[in-house]
């Protein structure tokens, strides 16, 4: 056997007398190092912040939009089919020239989770093609009755960002859907702005994609 190779575990001496004695002892040594240490016991949400969990932590979904406003969720049902608690409720509705929520035909009219059922597998992610369905790591998920544990579409969907215009308006008339779901698309266009401008004079998103129109 050469020296680069680790020993298998047939080829390896059985521990002596001296290591099945201490054996015990090195697997309580965590418990032993911390046993004389003070607990440290955080008072959330009575007072400070309880630490931010890790960056890959499984909490509350988020149904993303694309950089010019349009939703990427096109109500395919993926997520709920993949689903092993049935926890996803999806169903889709027509897009249409006067209502383009998403980039496509169809788009996630009602949307829904049960967080009762919801065991936060990560399996709805994995199964969605357009990437609409991400997970966040707000883990803060109370409530004081069962109905207001099922989170509808308004609730999971990701807040409007600087230079997006609110939906529904038309796809940028020089991209395709492949364009946006490949990334192409970095913001709303200037025909999509005046679009809003006459149908919606007064929403609130018209000023910064105003500014943030991308040609």
């Amino acid at each position: 056997m050469s020296k680069k190779q680790k020993p298998l575990v047939a080829d390896r001496k059985e521990k002596g007398f001296i290591g099945v004695g201490l054996a015990p002892w090195a697997g309580f040594g965590v418990t032993l190092r911390t046993f004389f240490e003070k607990p440290v016991t955080e008072q959330y949400p009575f007072r400070g912040k309880f630490p931010p969990p890790f960056p890959r932590y499984h909490g509350r979904h988020q149904l993303n939009r694309y950089p010019d406003g349009l939703e990427k969720c096109v109500g395919c049902e993926l997520c709920a089919w993949a689903c092993p608690a049935d926890a996803i409720f999806v169903e889709a509705g027509a897009n249409t020239p006067d209502a383009q929520y998403s980039a496509g035909e169809r788009y996630g009219r009602v949307y829904q989770i049960n967080y009762l059922r919801c065991v936060f597998c990560g399996m709805c992610i994995e199964a969605c093609p357009t990437r609409a369905l991400t997970m966040t790591t707000n883990y803060e998920l109370a409530a004081p009755n069962r109905e207001q544990m099922i989170y509808t579409k308004d609730q999971l969907l990701a807040p409007m960002e600087q230079g997006m215009l609110a939906a529904p308006h038309p796809m940028r008339q020089d991209a395709t859907t492949a364009d946006y779901y490949s990334g192409q698309v970095q913001g709303p266009s200037p025909e999509q702005v005046e679009w809003v401008r006459t149908n919606r004079p007064e929403d609130p998103s018209l000023s910064g994609a105003e500014r943030g129109a991308v040609r």
